[in-house]
Order: structure tokens, then C-alpha cells, then sequence
């Protein structure tokens, strides 16, 4: 019985091997993660809305090339924002931030200032997304039916720079949308604003959860006799 969804996109004795030799079948946790993640692969209702963010843009190109263009908006938060402002990667258009609050360290104490996405100057650097921004996404999250959040807007877990990753969580959790996300600092940052049972689906895939989106085969799920919910 796989119930390890966080595995499942790795070829492992635990997760291949035992079940080349023994009947196997998926577990309930499992079965939830194809269920939900499921869903925004097929028809979504409408507006669908994606809010990206995280350190680097490259870990989340296949997802956002998979199902951006499906989507109503994508919006783009944390240091991949710089990366697609500057050279955009992706075949649709992406929100970015407009202003950011930038400063010389990333540190607990840090002064901060808020500058124009853009515009940061030299000695200092964007740390999370601005005010302007957390309420311009806010307004586009709140007129979904469906989103998906993975990735942070910022460097959450320092109080100078957590309101942008704090602003997005409420907004999801307020959406009166099927609501679903991922990846660990997500779901950190939902946990520390006590939101988690306002969403629809927590995953718990970390990088399966990115290669299911991508719409990748993940070699655990398709050894299972009866893999479909």
C-alpha cells in the first residue's frame, strides 16, 4: 500500500521495486493528492488563477508552461519575479510585482523601504513583494473559482519581509474558490497565518506535486494496480 505521494515521482525499491513483486494499490492520502491536483489538469471553473513565487525560476517552468496557458492569471512573486522581469521564459503573460520592499540584508532587524519592482537600488535588494502588489494580487485571487499557489513571495520567515507571503495565504483562504497549494514554504507560511483548514488541498508532493502538474508520469503511481480515485 503506497500512501507516500511525496515519493512517487522517484523510481525507488520502496516505491517501483516492492510493487513489481507484490500486488499494490494506492493509499487514501495518495488517492486525495490525484484527486485534487487532478483537477486543475481537466476543465477547471473559471477564472483560473496561478500565484507563483519562490527563488528560482527554473524549478517551476514546466508547471507554469503546463498549465499557464490555461489559466485566467499567473502571478509571479519572490526572487523568479526579477528572473521573468528580466528575461521571460514562458509563452503567456505573467503579473509581476509593481513595487517590493527592498533592503541591504536579510536579516530579522533589517530597515526596509519600499521601491519600485525594477527600480531596487544597488546596495539594497528586493526581500518581498509591496503593499501595491499584495493588493493588486489580492483583487485577482478574490475573483477566482480556482487557484493555485506554490511558492513564496518573498523571505517570510523574517517579520520584515513576510507580509507579502502572509497577504497572499489570506487571500486564498478568503477566495471563494477551489483552493489549492503547495510546496513546503507555502504550506509553512499557511501554517504560521493558522489557515490550514481554509483550503481546499495541502499537498503534500513538494517536487511529485511539480511533476504531476507538468503532467509528467510519476513511476509510483503508474505501478499501482488501481491508481485513479
Amino acid at each position: 500500500m503506497n500512501d507516500a505521494f511525496g515519493s512517487a515521482h522517484r523510481a525507488h525499491s520502496s516505491t517501483v521495486g516492492v510493487a513489481e513483486l507484490l500486488p499494490a494499490y494506492a493509499g487514501l492520502l495518495l488517492l486525495d493528492e490525484l484527486r485534487n491536483l487532478g483537477r486543475l489538469l481537466g476543465d477547471v471553473e473559471e477564472p483560473f488563477v496561478i500565484v507563483s513565487g519562490g527563488a528560482k525560476v527554473e524549478d517551476k517552468i514546466a508547471v507554469l508552461e503546463n498549465l499557464g496557458g490555461r489559466a485566467d492569471a499567473v502571478l509571479i512573486g519572490g526572487k523568479m519575479a526579477e528572473d521573468v522581469r528580466s528575461d521571460n521564459p514562458f509563452s503567456f503573460h505573467a503579473v509581476l510585482p509593481t513595487d517590493v520592499v527592498a533592503a541591504a540584508s536579510a536579516d530579522a532587524d533589517a530597515s526596509t523601504m519600499i521601491v519600485p519592482a525594477g527600480e531596487i537600488p544597488e546596495d539594497l535588494m528586493g526581500l518581498d513583494i509591496g503593499p501595491d502588489s499584495v493588493a493588486a494580487f489580492t483583487e485577482v485571487v478574490g475573483s477566482a473559482k480556482t487557484v493555485l499557489w506554490n511558492g513564496p513571495m518573498g523571505v517570510f520567515e523574517l517579520a520584515p519581509f513576510a507580509a507579502g507571503t502572509l497577504g497572499v495565504a489570506r487571500a486564498c483562504a478568503e477566495a471563494s474558490a477551489f483552493t489549492v497549494v503547495g510546496g513546503g514554504d507555502s504550506l509553512a507560511a499557511v501554517s504560521d497565518a493558522g489557515l490550514e483548514s481554509s483550503f481546499d488541498h495541502l499537498s503534500t508532493g513538494g517536487g511529485a506535486s511539480l511533476e504531476f502538474l507538468e503532467g509528467r508520469a510519476l513511476p509510483g503511481i503508474t505501478i499501482l494496480e488501481d491508481p485513479t480515485p
